[in-house]
């Protein structure tokens, strides 16, 4: 039976049970414009044919690698919360390596030692990277194995704020990537009764230097002092911008709340203090840009580190370092909040997995440039982006569309409508940025988001890079 599609009998059944008069009314919440109503017009076609229809489609296609030289390419600066990096071609050499050839799922350690090695290596560095340094004062971070992508790592950061502190309120700190704000408010839809949920939702209002208004803050701190679970910082945040963790932590843990840190480009740690040394309680982010290429947004993989006491409280796994009857190293999976043998009113999340694969490419890569060459590499970014911010902000009519200090992404006002010269510029196969004046990608209370471009600038891009792109802006721009 289980391969027999549904009967109408059942599906009038199914309805009945959850209440819904009909199959199309659990789409209600979809635009009907967006809705498709016709069956899809697929042609059956052969394998050969098939392949060469993939084939005729992806040419279609610009591919965007940056600054590596190569007929037909895009010169890309897009990042907006995904910003590739050169990935060396031995990750992908080691990624096919047998060792990491063992069982899928690592329920059974004796056969599952290379999955969990490198599970237990990735939850290493990522501790590293944003928690704070061993043996200080302050309470040591843990990794889980990873989780879907960084905006669904937000969400259960925010869901495990709320049963750790018992509250239900959050904190959205304006310059937040939409995409994860809207993320956040899928997921607390779903738990609060209907009307309630901006209640429980807020957002703080961003400054002129696109950090966070502390006095804003304060203010919605006071209002909302016995019910905020958490507040939602990123840093680098959506416009690029690095925010002053430090005095923002001070302020949350004042009110009786945690702070959630996001993080879209964890290379940015090579050059600045870590958020868990900086009163960070959770920290999640996005780790693709250090590990694959962007393919169509993803897939991606979502960090996830927390203060060691709140360990019991976080989703997804964990795995942990132990020894054999013999005395020898070996690896385990020590935590799992929602597998197939847990009880449903016992787990803590809903992720049942994570993304290994994903995980063992960005640890491959961050092993191979070890401490020294990650720090270099966030330099490089760093001096790249400034000499971008310089050779744009003398062009006329061009200015920062915030004052704040940034690392390798920035948001750079134009004489004229961003996304008219986006189009001009990708015509002349440059992808110069995001504009902010797309329904998607636009940040409420920007002035002149229809004319501003987010950029942003790696390793990848050489000078005379950058100097295209400031003279093909100084030639579209009106």
């Amino acid at each position: 039976m289980r391969y027999i599609p549904h009967t109408d009998a059942d599906i009038d059944r199914m309805l009945r049970v959850i209440g819904a008069p009909s199959v199309d009314s659990l789409f209600s919440h979809i635009p009907a414009a967006l809705r498709h109503t016709r069956p899809l017009d697929i042609p059956a076609l052969d394998e050969v044919t098939l392949l060469s229809h993939l084939g005729d489609l992806g040419a279609r296609s610009i591919p965007s690698v940056g600054a590596t030289i190569r007929e037909g390419a895009a010169l890309s600066f897009l990042g907006a919360g995904l910003t590739p990096h050169h990935i060396p071609t031995a990750v992908d050499m080691l990624l096919c390596r047998s060792e990491w050839y063992t069982a899928y799922t690592p329920y059974q350690p004796e056969v599952a030692q290379g999955t969990l090695q490198a599970v237990f290596e990735y939850q290493t560095l990522v501790s590293e990277l944003f928690g704070p340094p061993t043996g200080g004062d302050v309470a040591p971070f843990i990794c889980n194995a990873s989780m879907y992508d960084g905006a669904s790592a937000l969400a259960e950061a925010v869901l495990m704020a709320r049963r750790v502190t018992g509250r239900e309120g959050s904190l959205l700190c304006g310059a937040l990537h939409p995409h994860y704000a809207e993320t956040v408010r899928c997921y607390l839809a779903g738990l609060c009764e209907p009307g309630t949920l901006d209640a429980q939702l807020a957002t703080v209002a961003m400054g002129a230097d696109g950090r966070v208004e502390t006095a804003e803050l304060e203010r919605a701190l006071s209002e909302r002092r016995s019910t905020v679970a958490c507040v939602v910082v990123q840093t680098p945040n959506y416009l690029g911008v690095v925010e002053e963790l430090r005095g923002i932590a001070q302020r949350v843990h004042a009110a009786g709340a945690l702070l959630v840190v996001v993080c879209t480009e964890p290379l940015s740690m090579g050059v600045l203090a870590s958020p868990g040394s900086l009163g960070a309680d959770i920290v999640c982010g996005e780790g693709i840009g250090m590990a694959i290429p962007p393919s169509l947004g993803g897939p991606g993989v979502g960090l996830f580190a927390a203060r060691a006491d709140f360990v019991r409280q976080m989703p997804g796994r964990l795995i942990g370092e132990t020894v054999d009857q013999e005395g020898r190293r070996g690896y385990v999976l020590t935590l799992s909040t929602r597998e197939q043998h847990i009880r449903r009113e016992k787990a803590t999340s809903n992720i049942c997995t994570n993304q290994g694969l994903i995980a063992l490419a960005f640890t491959i890569h961050l092993s191979l440039l070890g401490r020294r060459g990650f720090v270099e590499l966030a330099r490089l970014n760093l001096a790249k982006a400034e000499y971008a911010k310089s050779r744009l902000t003398a062009l006329r009519g061009c200015q920062l569309a915030v004052s704040g200090p940034t690392f390798n992404e920035f948001a750079l006002r134009l004489r004229g409508p961003a996304d008219e010269v986006a189009e001009r510029l990708r015509k002349r196969g440059i992808l110069a940025g995001v504009p902010l004046c797309q329904p998607s990608f636009g940040l409420s209370g920007l002035p002149d988001a229809d004319k501003t471009l987010l950029i942003a600038v790696t390793e990848r891009h050489r000078r005379e890079d950058i100097d295209r792109l400031a003279s093909a802006i100084d030639e579209v721009c009106p």
